[in-house]
C-alpha cells in the first residue's frame, strides 16, 4: 500500500520509546525523511540508528532536546528546517508514565507539575514550533497537507486510578487537538490533526508487567480482542493519519487503538460482596412501591 510519505520529511518526539522507536522504523520504511527527538535515551536512540541500513541512516537526524522547554521545541524544529527545509508530519508522541501508584490527595504537586509539563505541554510545544515552521514555509504546491498527531493514552478516555497527573494529561490532548485541526488550515488548507489513544501495548520496558498472568487477566478483563497492543499496531495507525492520500479528509479524529476496550475494571474477581450488594438493595426498597418492570 503506497501511504504517499516518499521523501515527505516527518518528526517523531519520544523516538527512543517502545512506540516512538516503531513509529520512525515504518516512516522510514516508507522513504520518508525522520527527525527523531530523544532526552533521557538519547545515547539509546543513536545506538538503535546505527545499526539501521546506510539508505535510512542517510534519511534520518537525531535530535537531543527536553521537550517541556518550549525554546528546546523551537531549536529541533530549525535544525529540521536548516537541514531538510521543511516539515510535513509531526507526531508528538514523547511522554512519561510515572510507575508509583499515588492518589491525588497524597500526590506531590511536583509530580503533577512534571506529568503535566512532560506530556501535556511538550506536546503543545511541539505543536507550537510545527505550526511556526509550517506558517514561514507554506504549505506545500502539491496540495499533500500537513498532518500534525498527538499519541494520547485510553488513560485519558477512561481514566487511571492512582495516576491523575498522566489521564489529565492525556485528557488535555483532546481539547488541544479539536482546537488546532481550525488553526492548521488557516496555515495549510488541507493541513489535519488528530489523535492515536493506546490502550495496554507491549513495549520492551513494560513486557515484563504486562505478561504477567495476573496483569494479563486485568488488563484484557474489557477487551473484545484477548490480546495486547503491538508498537507496530499504533506505528501503521499513524502511517494512515499521516498519509494524505489514504487519510486526506480526516482531521479532529481520535483512533482509540485498544483491542475494543471499554474502560478499566474497578474490582477484581473476590472483592464484590454479592450478599452485601443484594441487602442492600432490598433495604432500598420503600414499601409500597412496585418494582420497575
Amino acid at each position: 500500500m503506497d501511504f504517499a510519505l516518499k521523501d515527505k520529511t516527518v518528526l517523531v518526539t519520544g523516538a527512543s520509546g517502545g512506540i516512538g522507536r516503531a513509529l520512525a522504523e515504518s516512516f522510514l520504511e516508507e522513504g520518508a525523511r525522520v527527525a527523531l527527538q530523544g532526552h533521557t535515551q538519547f545515547d539509546a536512540m543513536q545506538h538503535w540508528l546505527a545499526k539501521k541500513s546506510a539508505d535510512q541512516r542517510d534519511r534520518s537526524l537525531c535530535l537531543r532536546g527536553d521537550l517541556s522547554n518550549s525554546d528546546d521545541c523551537d531549536q529541533i524544529v530549525a535544525t529540521i528546517s536548516e537541514t531538510w527545509g521543511r516539515l510535513d508530519v509531526c507526531i508528538a508522541n514523547a511522554g512519561h508514565w510515572p510507575p508509583d501508584d499515588i492518589p491525588l490527595h497524597a500526590m506531590d504537586p511536583q509530580r503533577m507539575r512534571r506529568t503535566l509539563e512532560v506530556n501535556l505541554l511538550g506536546s503543545a510545544w511541539t505543536a507550537r514550533a510545527f505550526l511556526k515552521l509550517l506558517a514561514s514555509t507554506g504549505p506545500r504546491d502539491d496540495g499533500h497537507g500537513a498532518s500534525l498527531i498527538f499519541v494520547g493514552s485510553t488513560a485519558g478516555r477512561y481514566g487511571e486510578r492512582h495516576h491523575a497527573d498522566y489521564a489529565t494529561a492525556k485528557a488535555g490532548l483532546t481539547g488541544l487537538m479539536a482546537t488546532l485541526k481550525h488553526e492548521i488550515v488557516d496555515i495549510d488548507p488541507f493541513g489535519r490533526v488528530n489523535c492515536i489513544e493506546p490502550g495496554w501495548t507491549v513495549t520492551h520496558k513494560a513486557r515484563p508487567d504486562l505478561l504477567e498472568a495476573e496483569s494479563l487477566q486485568r488488563v484484557l478483563a474489557t477487551m473484545p480482542l484477548r490480546q495486547l497492543g503491538r508498537a507496530t499496531d499504533i506505528a501503521r495507525t499513524a502511517l494512515y493519519l499521516a498519509s494524505p492520500t489514504l487519510a486526506r479528509h480526516v482531521t479532529g479524529q481520535t483512533l482509540v487503538v485498544a483491542g475494543g476496550m471499554e474502560g478499566r475494571m474497578r474490582w477484581q474477581p473476590g472483592q464484590v460482596d454479592e450478599n452485601a450488594v443484594k441487602q442492600r438493595l432490598a433495604q432500598d426498597e420503600a414499601p409500597g412501591l412496585s418494582r420497575p418492570p
